[in-house]
């Protein structure tokens, strides 16, 4: 159990969702809902491996696959070579860092569709992406804007 996690991952989600909630599956979610900053496979699969040195990479892809089908976490595309995934439910934006990578949750989203532009079709789902330089890396590099 990471220890910035109080409260175990609760089943009920999982089930919910129709997935049978195993201890890899659920360690896999923990780490999403742990660690926000949108994991890949690899490196969701190099994180959980000393703890369970049985997880192949197959499986966190499959799994993440399962909870992607069953709404559980997104697919994130914002990054040039690898699939991102998140576990946030809320609507929000992502801001992706151009000098580190890094990938950050926007909770406001900064784009209001008008109904009027919608012609009759009905939204499921907005991806906003931004892209710009973090804050870390700003003060690293010393801009003060």
């Amino acid at each position: 159990m990471n220890e910035t996690n109080q409260n175990p991952i609760n089943p009920t989600l999982l089930r919910e969702r129709g997935i049978a909630p195993s201890y890899q599956r659920l360690r896999i979610l923990e780490y999403l809902q742990v660690h926000n900053d949108h994991p890949s496979v690899d490196t969701i699969h190099r994180a959980l491996n000393p703890e369970i040195p049985t997880l192949s990479k197959t499986t966190v892809y499959n799994t993440l696959k399962l909870f992607v089908d069953r709404g559980v976490v997104a697919t994130l595309g914002i990054c040039d070579h690898e699939m991102r995934y998140d576990a946030e439910q809320k609507p929000h934006a992502h801001f992706r860092c151009s000098r580190c990578g890094r990938v950050y949750d926007v909770m406001q989203l900064p784009v209001e569709v008008p109904e009027s532009v919608l012609e009759g079709h009905e939204i499921e789902a907005v991806q906003v992406h931004l892209t710009g330089i973090c804050r870390e890396c700003k003060k690293n590099a010393g801009d003060v804007s």
